[in-house]
């Protein structure tokens, strides 16, 4: 491969510890975007066994957003979302095999337009077969597809593609920092950078591969308590996405090192978990290099996920649905214009990413977007900042577990409605949960007469928020479900 010109850190430090700090409205941005990372699997959001010291300390120093959330749990119109401030159906990347339209405008692309040196290294994950560099970046390093844990193929910013032995997380933060040692005092730069992990199959560094070999996880308490979900959730229990699929099988072609009588669920979550150690890793190295170089305190630095996963809650596993866990995101922001160890209750959206490192930036604003800036949410003074909010999830042919999705999401309710849903009690077709009263959603009260009243008000606010967005019986055509199919796809799992 050919490596980025280095310079050696000692004389990078001296260069720019003697140059002058850039302006205080121009700094920095190392965005760092985990993939299916769920906040409970992350020390400081209340894992009791994944222990994440760097990120932990991310946010002492920054704002941890506890109520944080994607408007599609799935990676690539998440990953579009978070990068343009649009809802999928906007910007259209509405599964993960479409490409970012290039004339879309995204953030770091207007940063590089402010005079910002830009650069995108990891995951990409829109446009299945393209690993060429996208427009917005001076350096682009990505892959096809998922990538892999260890000897992914790499595209070095068109130039050149080499195959890696080493372990992806590793790989890309040695060269992040690589990157970074070249930039020059007098400009600032944006970041990217994507993290395969958390993302199935999971392998752990081999450092990791054992740390919770003698933790017990037991299936959550939601995971067999079906007989009032809709029967799509109940049909998919025996495919990709159900706990009785094939999903927890994935490590049978492996040798068996786990103690006697391991369940499979057990070995993938720890798995799992240890993929996440080797994330908070790349976190401290990161940080110390720009503590070293004297450009921690200019720099605002964003970790989040693209999407939440749900691990048998629900008999489920992967994502799609809009049950809390698989849309929940971790969502920590440190840096110039934050306060430090603050904690923000409002619902924040992966579109509200582009126009806040914009606003921290003070770089013009992309018009006519869904997300909003939380700079102010986050001093406290942003009275009118949202207490509902719309998820869409469509359809998709590779993997026809879960039907299309139009649900609300208010601070204390939550109503999904599926394809034929529409102003119907009927349970089968769409789920109400009082949040406050049962954060696990157990108990689907759409056919409960008590909550009628709460029930019609939420359809009415949803139907007023899809039009809002320029969704409406007219104009939302994506086709609907055609009904749960048990034979597996040959599509590779997403």
């Amino acid at each position: 491969m050919r490596s980025l010109p280095f310079l050696s850190l000692p004389f990078v430090i001296l260069a720019l510890l003697a140059a002058n700090a850039f302006a205080a409205d121009r700094p920095n941005v190392l965005f760092i975007l985990c993939d299916d990372i769920r906040p409970a699997a992350v020390g400081c959001y209340g894992s009791a066994h994944v222990k994440t010291p760097h990120i932990d300390a991310l946010a002492a120093d920054g704002v941890r957003f506890a109520n944080a959330f994607c408007t599609t749990s799935l990676c690539s119109p998440s990953r579009a979302s978070i990068l343009t401030g649009l809802y999928a159906h906007r910007h259209g990347v509405r599964d993960n095999f479409t490409e970012l339209p290039t004339t879309l405008p995204h953030w770091p692309a207007r940063l590089r337009e402010q005079g910002y040196a830009t650069a995108y290294l990891g995951k990409w994950h829109m446009g299945e077969h393209n690993d060429a560099p996208r427009p917005g970046f001076d350096w682009f390093v990505t892959h096809e597809g998922q990538g892999k844990y260890f000897g992914t193929e790499w595209n070095i910013n068109g130039e050149e593609r080499i195959e890696t032995p080493g372990y992806y997380t590793t790989v890309v933060t040695d060269w992040s920092l690589e990157w970074l040692a070249q930039q020059p005092a007098d400009r600032p730069w944006a970041l990217c950078l994507g993290h395969k992990a958390p993302h199935s199959f999971y392998f752990p560094e081999p450092k990791y591969e054992h740390t919770f070999d003698t933790v017990g996880v037991p299936y959550p308490a939601s995971a067999f308590l079906l007989d009032d979900k809709p029967a799509w959730i109940k049909e998919r229990l025996t495919t990709w996405h159900g706990i009785y699929g094939p999903l927890f099988e994935w490590r049978k072609t492996f040798p068996d090192t786990s103690p006697a009588g391991v369940v499979d669920f057990e070995r993938m979550v720890r798995a799992y978990w240890g993929t996440i150690l080797s994330v908070d890793d790349s976190v401290g190295r990161l940080v110390a290099f720009l503590r070293e170089t004297g450009q921690l305190d200019n720099t605002l630095i964003v970790f989040m996920g693209d999407n939440g996963l749900l691990e048998g809650e629900h008999g489920m596993v992967d994502k799609r649905t809009m049950h809390e866990p698989s849309i929940r995101i971790p969502l920590i922001a440190r840096g110039p214009g934050l306060p430090a160890g603050k904690v923000v209750d409002g619902q924040v959206l992966v579109c509200d990413v582009a126009p806040s490192v914009l606003d921290l930036c003070h770089a013009p604003a992309i018009d006519s977007i869904d997300g909003r800036s939380w700079q102010k949410l986050c001093q406290g003074n942003d009275p009118d900042w949202r207490t509902a909010w719309l998820y869409e999830y469509n359809y998709e042919k590779q993997f026809p577990y879960t039907p299309n999705i139009r649900g609300i999401r208010t601070d204390r309710w939550k109503f999904m409605r599926y394809p034929h849903g529409d102003g119907s009690p009927d349970r089968h077709l769409a789920e109400l949960y009082d949040l406050e009263a049962d954060p696990n959603e157990i108990h689907n009260l759409v056919a409960d007469p008590a909550h009628a009243a709460t029930l019609s008000d939420l359809e009415k606010r949803l139907a007023d928020l899809l039009a809002a967005h320029g969704l409406t019986p007219e104009t939302d055509t994506m086709p609907l479900d055609e009904g749960i199919k048990t034979e597996l796809p040959e599509a590779r799992v997403r």
